[in-house]
This record gives C-alpha cells, structure tokens and sequence, in this order.
C-alpha cells in the first residue's frame, strides 16, 4: 500500500510516496524551501508543488512543526509565522491540493511513530523519548509503543534559554559551534530531559543523524541508551503517510 507523506520543516518542505508495508519512500524525495515568512498560504503553495511533482491524487499525510489538535487545529508556531495559530490546516491544505484527504499532525510525532514502527524503536518497550533536531528540537514521547502526542520538549528551559535555540541543529550553525561543543549542550538537554521522564532509550532524529558519529560518541552521563534515528531524515515523510493510512 502506498500514501503520501509531507514534512513540513522550518526549512524546507519534503514529500514523497511510502510503501506502508515497508516504511520506505517509493521515489526519491522532492523538496522545496519553506518561505519565509512561512505563512499558511505560502507554505501551503509549498505543499502544492510537492505534492504535485509526483501527480498524487490520493490520501495525503502532513506533518506540521508544532502542537496539533484534533487532527486539524493549529496550537503553537514557534518555527512559522504565528498567523498559523488556530488555523484550519486540515481545510487550509486540503483546499489548496484540490480537495484530496489530508491527515495533518505534529511533525516529531511522525518522526516518532514511523520509527517505532520500523526503525530504532521497534519492539521497545518502556518509555522512549525520540528527539529530532533541526531547525527546532522536536520531541515524540512513547510509553510501550503508545504515542503521548505533542510533547514539545524542544521548549524546556536550559540555561535561562528555550532549549532549541541552545541545542539545536540551527543553533549548531548559527553560532558556529564545533561537535564537541555542540555535544556539550545536547548532552546537557538529554540529562534535562532523562530528569524529566526517566527513558530507557533516547532516539536522535533529523538531519543531523546521518552524523550520529560525529557527536554521540562524545555525551557522557547520560543513563539512558542513545542510537541514532534509522529512517533518519524521512521518519516524518513515513510517519505522515502511516496517519493519513490510519484515517483513509
């Protein structure tokens, strides 16, 4: 069976169709940079010519960089423009791709569950915190297997800072931080966060997992296990197309 997925990012938009039995991308990934300012309608243009360049007229799922609610509403916009907040996104991007099914849900939460499904959290019991670092810091909590939706850790305090704009892969590139500091302030989010939830197993998604070797080798005092993301990048691409399944 294959769906459509769209990762909706702080920047760029990415989409392509999945093979659900598999949780593989069936074509290579089309992408294209969200605007900025990214507001609803010019990220929805976005969403059109991604969805387009494949000619898809099935059940689309999108993610979206912050909290959802009730599958369609808009709660938070830390990384878009704030004119996304209490949005329609499901009628707002339906509309725009002509009418077809659309399944909108937070983008680590994607991430998350298309990893637990088929890459470094499947079979894992207990608690697992997946973490996807880009532009923001994103967060899919799960307890045996279960999604605890719209977790936003990315938000917590470190250091008198909202946590994503210290450990981020952005703030990584803005302040040109080596590895090894970079490392430094994950490492001091991840014992934050392991405080706060107690996991048995730390996923590291985003980008910056194809990487994974360059800096988790250097965090120390970290109790809980930590393994780079398997589906990497394309976690949300997959985890979008498994909620529209859900909902089709």
């Amino acid at each position: 069976m294959q769906i459509f997925g769209v990762d909706i990012g702080g920047s760029g938009i990415k989409g392509a169709p999945v093979d659900l039995d598999r949780g593989e991308l069936t074509e290579e990934r089309f992408k294209v940079l969200t605007p900025h300012p990214a507001t609803p309608d010019g990220v929805a243009d976005g969403v059109k010519e991604v969805v387009g360049h494949f000619g898809w007229t099935g059940p689309v799922g999108i993610t979206f960089p912050g909290v959802v609610t009730g599958g369609s509403t808009i709660r938070t916009a830390a990384n878009v423009d704030e004119s996304w907040i209490d949005m329609d996104a499901r009628a707002l991007l339906s509309e725009r791709l002509g009418g077809l099914p659309v399944t909108v849900l937070n983008d680590a939460d994607a991430a998350g569950v298309a990893e637990m499904q088929f890459g470094a959290g499947r079979d894992r019991r207990g608690t697992v915190l997946v973490l996807t670092f880009g532009t923001g810091i994103g967060s899919a909590l799960f307890f045996d297997g279960v999604l605890v939706p719209n977790t936003e850790l990315g938000h917590l305090e470190l250091g008198g800072h909202d946590a994503e704009k210290r450990a981020s892969t952005k703030a990584k590139e803005d302040h040109g931080l080596t590895w090894e500091h970079w490392a430094r302030r994950v490492q001091k989010y991840l014992a934050h966060v392991e405080m706060l939830f107690s996991p048995e197993l730390f996923i590291i998604g985003g980008g910056v997992s194809r990487r994974a070797s360059k800096f988790l080798p250097l965090i120390e005092g970290v109790r809980a296990e930590i393994v780079p993301a398997q589906l990497e990048n394309n976690a949300g691409i997959v985890g979008a197309a498994m909620r529209a399944a859900k909902e089709a």
